[in-house]
């Protein structure tokens, strides 16, 4: 580990001296991964620093003990020492915990899919809770959502619905959504008061830049059509909804919610992106995939992944076998209890794995 930090001052140093360079500042494009790179590295190089300064502090402290020191002075050294060794170990896991391969789409925007599953209406409107939880959530933590298209009921539940999330490291704590999402709670619709068991389905996808996917316009075809609503109200009177097709991989993606032709486009070929880079990651990152099985975010959309018990005022996250009798904050946007439990158990299982 301390051979790997080393070497990962070195290239900082290395990359601090190309970045006063005239011919890479005047070079956007390398500039620009030399920046990303040195940003990356910066959080892992300030902690090495401060374990060696622990370190140094540590060995003054002994060498201090090993001499005749006034009773003050010795206590002073002796606090040092302990306060040294107590905090050592949390420094070494730490730096451990920011080696641990580093998933290249963490610090990616996402787009979110949200089906209703087994439960008809009922299913419907727990997509549509969860669709204001996930934006709730985003509000909370000062992220700009859109919806990309949406299919909606009339009493008020969402069939599906794709929207994204624009933020700078959204998918590094939305990643482990990605799954089946079951509720219990007796419907409005319930005159017995008997208890209903629904399933939604939530997916959660890197967006997806240009430049991360090879995408042929000549391998799309795009279909425009009239935009409906709920109950077949017409949302407007031009043929303004855009539906494309990937022709290669039968992908088909629509979208309808603005008025404009020419956004609606721009919306879908966002979607289409996102989802031809999590098929492409599917097929070539075979590798990424198995060691995902010792993971606690698996993405796998089939995996029932957590619990929502309305009577019973509780959410259980079946992964990491967390309940929390918060439904009503859970549900208002306050996920971080839960996410940052998810991280918590993911990077143990992934050290444990690594063996570090």
């Amino acid at each position: 580990m301390f051979d790997k930090l080393e070497s990962i001052e070195k290239r900082y140093e290395e990359i601090s001296l190309r970045l006063s360079d005239p011919s890479v500042i005047s070079n956007q494009d390398v500039y620009r991964e030399l920046m990303k790179e040195i940003n990356n590295l910066e959080p892992i190089l300030e902690k090495y620093r401060e374990y060696k300064a622990l370190k140094a502090k540590i060995a003054e402290a002994l060498g201090m003990l090993s001499g005749n020191l006034e009773q003050d002075f010795r206590e002073m050294y002796e606090d040092e020492l302990r306060d040294g060794r107590d905090r050592l170990p949390e420094i070494e896991t730490e730096l451990k915990l920011l080696l641990l391969p580093k998933d290249p789409n963490d610090d990616k925007s996402v787009i979110i899919e949200i089906r209703g599953g087994a439960g008809g209406d009922e299913a419907a409107l727990f997509a549509s809770n969860l669709y204001r939880m996930y934006t709730m959530y985003a509000e909370i933590r000062g992220w700009k959502s859109e919806v990309l298209d949406s299919n909606v009921t009339g009493i008020g539940g969402i069939k599906e619905i794709s929207f994204s999330i624009d933020a700078d490291g959204a998918y590094s704590r939305l990643k482990y959504e990605s799954g089946v999402h079951r509720v219990q709670r007796v419907p409005a619709t319930e005159s017995s008061g008997r208890i209903h068991t629904s399933t939604v389905t939530v997916a959660v996808l890197p967006e997806a830049d240009e430049v991360d996917v090879d995408l042929n316009p000549s391998d799309v075809e795009i279909d425009t059509y009239r935009s409906s609503g709920a109950g077949g109200q017409h949302v407007n009177t031009t043929d303004s909804a855009i539906r494309l097709t990937h022709v290669p991989s039968g992908i088909v993606v629509t979208c309808q919610d603005e008025r404009s032709q020419h956004k609606n486009k721009d919306k879908a070929f966002k979607l289409l992106r996102a989802k031809l880079y999590e098929l492409a990651q599917a097929e070539q990152e075979n590798e990424i995939a198995r060691s995902r099985k010792s993971q606690v975010g698996t993405g796998d959309r089939s995996e029932r992944i957590r619990t929502y018990n309305f009577p019973q005022g509780r959410v259980t996250d079946h992964r990491i076998n967390l309940t929390l009798y918060k439904i009503d904050e859970i549900m208002n946007g306050s996920l971080d209890e839960l996410i940052d439990a998810l991280i918590t158990e993911d990077q143990s299982k992934k050290l444990s794995h690594t063996g570090m």
